[in-house]
């Protein structure tokens, strides 16, 4: 299924119709404030495990990150964030940041078996955010690579869908996506360490 969200304003009805979706155990792939990802609700194993699948990885191995839509579920899936680390995170949020903090108990099982840490977003885009909102709990996500050596990431909304119509349950048009992914900061240390230098500027 394609849906068209406008980032400025996402139409309730169909954001209701995503969350649905997701808490279904459904998988999604939506825009963000950098490439399009690909995602579904955390607490469906089931649903976890076919993300996995689909971009032909052991859910034990992979670096998911989860969308937040506010700094206030934090404490519910990082544990020891210190004021420096708070601080710089309030800075840089919402934008193209993922953050890798120390992951709490509140992590699936599946997502943490071989980790101690989880990559935390929170986009600057609307249309995601507001579906998390809406589910009332943050969503894993993984950007939408190609196996293309020219062209990295996934683009047009509507060769997304047609290349995935048969793996995932909803394809979310938002207009065109990125090509420069996120940029990774790895908080669990005494200080910050860049891991990937992406969209995001660092000072």
């Amino acid at each position: 299924m394609l849906i068209k969200l406008y980032n400025k304003n996402p139409d309730p009805q169909l954001i209701e119709q995503a969350v649905d979706i997701l808490e279904r155990g459904g998988i999604i792939i939506y825009p963000t404030d950098t490439i399009y990802g690909i995602g579904c609700d955390i607490t469906k194993a089931r649903a976890i495990e076919k993300v996995a699948r689909i971009k032909g990885i052991k859910p034990e191995k992979a670096n998911f990150a989860f969308i937040c839509s506010d700094l206030s579920h934090l404490s519910d899936y990082a544990r020891h964030v210190d004021n420096n680390t708070f601080k710089l995170m309030k800075a840089y949020l919402p934008g193209p940041y993922t953050f890798i903090l120390p992951a709490s108990h509140n992590v699936p099982r599946i997502l943490k078996k071989n980790k101690k840490t989880v990559g935390i977003r929170i986009p600057d885009n609307n249309i995601i955010l507001e579906i998390v909102r809406k589910l009332g709990r943050p969503i894993l996500t993984s950007s939408l690579k190609e196996d293309d050596e020219i062209l990295e990431y996934s683009t047009d909304p509507e060769l997304i869908h047609d290349k995935y119509k048969d793996l995932v349950d909803l394809v979310i048009d938002g207009g065109y996506g990125g090509v420069i992914p996120s940029t990774i900061l790895d908080c669990t240390g005494d200080e910050p360490v860049l891991i990937r230098e992406g969209l995001g500027e660092v000072d």
